[in-house]
């Protein structure tokens, strides 16, 4: 996966510098922004795209979909809610696992 800086200080990046970071074009990157619905970075009053270190993050995914393991555009969005699913039902069989764990402490401190 194509590593993002170690440390991304910034609040907001422009878009010229997350192309510079992946090695891919503005275009690309406006491009896809219209064609998955998760990656949404923030426009400042003239328009400009001002990218978050989450919304680089979800370029990241996308890239590493796309261009490293050579997803199809609609393969790769399948594949991300996949993810989203799966860690959607392991957040929830970890609150079910920590209930389960209260109620046999409080068996265990019963007897």
């Amino acid at each position: 996966m194509t590593p993002i800086p170690e440390n991304l200080s910034k609040r907001y990046y422009t878009i010229g510098e997350v192309a510079d970071m992946f090695d891919v074009s503005k275009s690309l990157i406006r491009y896809w922004e219209t064609e998955f619905d998760l990656l949404k970075p923030h426009k400042n009053s003239k328009g400009e795209r001002r990218f978050t270190p989450a919304n680089i993050e979800q370029f990241q995914a996308i890239y590493h979909l796309v261009k490293e393991r050579g997803f199809t555009l609609s393969g790769a969005k399948q594949e991300l809610k996949e993810q989203r699913d799966r860690a959607k039902k392991q957040e929830e069989i970890l609150k079910t696992l920590k209930r389960v764990r209260g109620l046999l402490k409080d068996i265990h401190t019963q007897l």
